[in-house]
């Protein structure tokens, strides 16, 4: 199977290159098209996100694969209008085993800015579906993305390769999650309307929170973000007011004062009954003065706090990310095997069918040598030559070409397949005349396979 993956990604190429060779999703069917007209590939599929886009193709293998992986690389820079040598100094390519093994890893997480992260399984099947829809998937290629999607699951349940959390925003949540039993009972309150904030959101509600309410200095930012995920919005001056209610305080801003200090805290928890609330400052300078960690029902975590936690995490997760290739290998080998082995049932059934040919050839002569009057044991003798002479004559062909030519690899790979001992007689007692008719039958009586099988 000739299969390449080309592309590049947040690794190998700045912002500005990626998003100059990325694909809108309007514009991928279309390129799909473009794609397989211009470069002559019958399979193809075109992931593109914001840091990565790269060609899944299967070739018909008229070109060596680094000439095709050249041929792709000249159709994306023009697509895009690039110069095809700033994309070539950005772009990698991987051929057969090793291109199977990189898509897993891209499904499973194990290319990703942030290890282990779960959407692009997801961007890949849309991906996927994208090309089936456009009709550039055939069914061998079908049957190598649903290998990939199952090996990536695979990696995902049976590693903790997403388990821990590797981002800020997301170790906040977790914390959060490992204090508070039932996060759907509890209620948010965010500090700040920044990017930071906003992954701190989405998290949450990932993780079952629906009452959350966002603070910020302007409230058209604050509301523009409560609206986009359901939250309410509010000014931080109303912050205290709203502290008392909040079982989960976040804060990221930009202020070079704290916001929140201890005695805010104080009158807030004896409210709240001493009910206990975690606090999670993001922010440097900090928003919440170190003194709050200081009461009894208070768990404050600082964003040093958080790397700690996410460097562990991160560690944890390369770990994982070596069982997985383990896993990927395996799994990678094991489908090939199948693939070897499909293809060989072709061989055996095409094989099968000219061995029936022959014997009905032979059949059909031998009842019209009976329908004329000949001895049935002379027509019986003739038919038993005839249709070994005919099984054996290109596979005795191809060896004495093999031998001539000096390739004792072909040769012993014959003996094999054939059933033979390693050592035994020479090829030249194997003797067949241009028409196969009339040639004694080695001694052994084995069928042989046609010369194409051997070259």
């Amino acid at each position: 199977m000739n299969f390449i993956a080309l592309g590049i990604n947040h690794n190998s190429a700045a912002v500005d290159v990626r998003e100059r060779v990325a694909f809108a999703p309007e514009q991928v069917s279309e390129a799909l098209e473009d794609l397989c007209h211009q470069s002559g590939v019958e399979d193809v599929v075109i992931l593109s996100t914001c840091n990565r886009t790269e060609l899944y193709v299967q070739t018909d293998g008229s070109l060596v694969l680094e000439a095709q992986a050249q041929v792709l690389l000249q159709w994306l820079a023009g697509y895009h209008l690039l110069s095809a040598e700033e994309l070539r100094r950005a772009a990698y390519w991987h051929e057969s085993a090793d291109a199977i093994a990189h898509v897993v890893q891209v499904a499973s997480g194990l290319d990703s800015m942030v290890l282990g992260e779960p959407q692009i399984f997801g961007q890949l099947k849309s991906a996927f579906a994208v090309a089936v829809e456009t009709g550039v998937v055939g069914s061998d290629f079908h049957r190598l993305f649903q290998r990939v999607f199952a090996l990536a699951k695979r990696v995902r349940t049976d590693t903790a390769i997403g388990e821990n959390p590797v981002s800020v925003a997301f170790a906040a949540v977790g914390v959060a999650s490992q204090i508070f039993a039932d996060m759907g009972n509890c209620r948010a309150l965010l500090v700040g309307a920044g990017e930071t904030i906003e992954l701190v959101t989405r998290h949450l509600i990932e993780a079952g929170v629906t009452r959350i309410t966002i603070a910020n200095r302007t409230l058209g930012r604050a509301r523009e973000l409560a609206h986009k995920f359901g939250a309410e919005a509010v000014l931080m001056a109303e912050v205290p007011e709203h502290l008392q209610h909040a079982d989960i305080v976040i804060s990221s801003t930009a202020s070079q004062l704290p916001i929140l200090g201890k005695g805010a805290v104080e009158r807030a928890l004896k409210a709240r009954k001493h009910r206990p609330v975690l606090m999670v400052d993001i922010a440097v300078p900090r928003d919440i003065e170190p003194e709050v960690g200081e009461l009894r029902d208070v768990y404050l975590y600082s964003i040093d706090d958080l790397r700690s936690i996410v460097d562990d995490n991160l560690r944890n997760r390369q770990d994982e990310a070596r069982k997985a290739d383990v896993m990927i290998a395996e799994g990678v080998h094991a489908y090939l095997e199948e693939m070897r082995s499909l293809a060989a049932v072709d061989t055996v059934k095409e094989y099968r069918r000219m061995a029936e040919e022959l014997r009905q050839q032979e059949l059909d002569r031998a009842l019209r040598s009976l329908a004329r009057g000949d001895d049935p044991q002379v027509v019986l003798a003739q038919l038993a030559r005839g249709i070994t002479n005919k099984l054996i004559h290109a596979p005795t062909t191809g060896l004495k070409y093999a031998s001539s030519e000096g390739r004792e690899d072909l040769l012993a790979s014959a003996r094999r397949l054939l059933g033979l001992a390693p050592v035994g007689d020479s090829i030249d007692k194997l003797e067949v005349d241009a028409d196969g008719e009339d040639d004694p039958v080695p001694a052994s009586g084995a069928r042989v396979p046609p010369r194409t099988t051997l070259q």
